[in-house]
């Protein structure tokens, strides 16, 4: 399994996925090798392996690749990514009709400048370190035994790709957002292409919503057949007891918690708390996250002279998250594509009543909780005021909401997943 983020190595919500997936097929019985760029210096308690990228050349010995890939060309399966310790985007990318080259790989193994860095970052050197990691799936994929292969999200496409036909196992590629709900409709050509490659050397493709199968059928030509759908979960444990936290009955708290970018709708957040502050003054609105329009949201809400009643908290992790919803009375999460949202089932746990936007996977599964157009502020802000001045009916929304979720589990995700595995393997 190829994955990005792995607690508490986490910046949102692919992470907390991540985690609940993988510990779901490990209660399903289901062994882990789990990949990711790099571990930081931390030390994961799992009962599963996990293999950080820029440790592989370290810990894989050359004759077991070699011995791999020998078994490999005995198959015929010549057509992979060729390894090279140095490389451009271009060069990389006619990896994939290039025929293997032994010579490459020893040369990667016995080169000690530790050419395979890793920050696992999302910072202006990712596309670099996506590149790299496909040439850490190829090893891999050489030199590890396994049954089938699990990529998340586009950042690991290229290592799945390039593990399957290292191995010539199945390919399961698991899509938790695509360009068009990060970008709209000014995509990022160069992460589409990606996507689109791993999507179409995939057996199979988890979409996290129907939301989600239904905008790769039409925006990357998939055969809907091809796609199977398992929605995300949730802990359910609840732990605002141990904070000894009490609610301020005479001042509400409306929270915003998510990345504080054009996907996640934090204008449309601060638009409609102006609404209610106009009608409410025992309101704090707080939008916990960071992100690129962060700078903007600030100076929109000081002009709006809610300086009083607005707080940035920056990016909570752990227990700051829990802490904040333990706080909150309603939840928001107005966003302009999500393919699903995890955050409305965290803040549920704690009873809170959350407003999603109609245009998330999440809404398949909340029936009773209230949904509005990401655009209307109106109709956000009438739900706000309606949930904040009657508690009674706030309470019932969250019970109701609740009791959607009674049957979703990671345990229960994982099964659906092996089900898939199971499926692919025996085609």
């Amino acid at each position: 399994m190829f994955g990005w983020e792995f607690p508490p190595i986490i910046s949102g919500g692919l992470g907390t996925a991540t985690y609940g997936i993988t510990k779901g097929l490990s209660n399903n019985g289901v062994d882990l090798i789990f990949v990711m760029p790099t571990k930081k210096g931390q030390k994961f308690e799992t009962p599963f392996t996990i293999i950080a990228a820029d440790e592989v050349h370290r810990i894989k010995k050359y004759s077991e690749v070699i011995a791999r890939i020998s078994v490999s060309e005995q198959k015929s399966l010549r057509q992979s990514f060729t390894i090279a310790p140095y490389f451009t985007k271009e060069i990389f990318e006619e990896f994939i009709t290039t025929t293997q080259n032994k010579e490459t790989i020893k040369k990667l193994y016995y080169d000690s400048k530790g050419i395979m860095r890793f920050t696992g970052n999302y910072g202006k050197n990712l596309m670099d370190e996506v590149y790299r990691y496909g040439l850490i799936g190829e090893i891999l994929g050489f030199s590890e035994d396994f049954d089938i292969i699990h990529a998340h999200d586009w950042l690991t496409y290229y290592a799945g790709v390039a593990a399957k036909k290292a191995s010539g196992k199945k390919l399961i590629v698991h899509v938790h957002a695509t360009e068009f709900d990060r970008s709209g409709e000014n995509v990022n050509q160069a992460v589409y292409d990606i996507e689109r490659l791993g999507m179409e050397n995939a057996d199979k493709i988890i979409a996290v919503s129907y939301f989600t199968k239904n905008i790769i059928v039409t925006r990357y030509g998939i055969d809907p057949d091809k796609i199977e759908v398992v929605h995300n979960a949730v802990d359910k444990n609840r732990k605002i007891e141990q904070f000894g936290i009490k609610k301020n009955v005479d001042e509400k708290i409306v929270l915003f918690l998510g990345r504080i970018t054009m996907q996640k709708g934090p204008d449309y957040f601060i638009e409609a708390a102006y609404k209610v502050y106009k009608v409410m003054k025992n309101v704090r609105f707080v939008m916990a996250g960071s992100g690129d329009m962060l700078s903007r949201m600030i100076l929109r809400m000081a002009s709006l002279k809610m300086l009083d009643r607005f707080h940035f908290t920056g990016f909570l992790k752990g227990m700051e998250v829990e802490r904040m919803y333990a706080m909150s009375d309603i939840y928001v999460m107005p966003s302009v594509s999500e393919p699903f949202g995890i955050s409305p089932f965290e803040a549920l746990v704690y009873d809170i009543p959350t407003i999603i936007s109609k245009q998330s996977g999440v809404a398949e599964i909340l029936k009773n909780a209230p949904k509005v157009d990401f655009w209307d502020v109106n109709k956000l802000a009438e739900w706000m005021i309606l949930l904040l001045q009657n508690e009674d009916f706030a309470n019932e929304v969250a019970e109701k909401s609740k009791e959607d979720m009674e049957n979703i589990g990671w345990d229960n995700a994982g099964l659906n997943i092996k089900n898939v595995y199971s499926k692919v393997i025996n085609q």
